[in-house]
């Protein structure tokens, strides 16, 4: 009996850590976009041209490498993350895309500034940032 009780503590605490750290992630990308796959190709061109777009929309806050430490990024409240972190990079590519494109808070939206295809060529480049 101690043993169930035990078990049933343990799960309910993970329960709440994992819901916790959803909360703390903020946020919430609609199902559809979790499986999404990138349908733009991995190509050496596509990669350059996802390096040059993330030089031109996301360098300033997100830095050369990915590891929020742009010149602009004191002036954003949120987390910028470390996009070479195991963390970050085990999300899916529709993740990605989702956040990067539509934005949430601090993290602006881009549906104006540039293509989907752009955003999905990003998304490949920062895939080569990870450690």
């Amino acid at each position: 009996m101690k043993t169930l009780k035990l078990l049933m503590f343990i799960g309910i605490v993970s329960m709440a850590f994992m819901s916790f750290k959803a909360f703390q992630d903020g946020w919430n990308v609609p199902a559809k976009y979790k499986s999404m796959k990138n349908p733009e190709e991995a190509s050496k061109e596509n990669l350059a041209l996802g390096k040059s777009l993330y030089a031109k929309h996301c360098k300033s806050c997100h830095g050369k490498d990915g590891l929020g430490d742009g010149p602009k990024a004191e002036e954003v409240e949120g987390d910028l993350g470390d996009f070479s972190s195991a963390e970050f990079q085990k999300q899916t590519d529709g993740v990605l895309f989702y956040k990067s494109y539509i934005g949430k808070d601090d993290m602006p939206n881009y549906e104006k500034k540039m293509t989907e295809e752009d955003a999905w060529l990003v998304v490949h480049y920062v895939r080569t940032l990870k450690q």
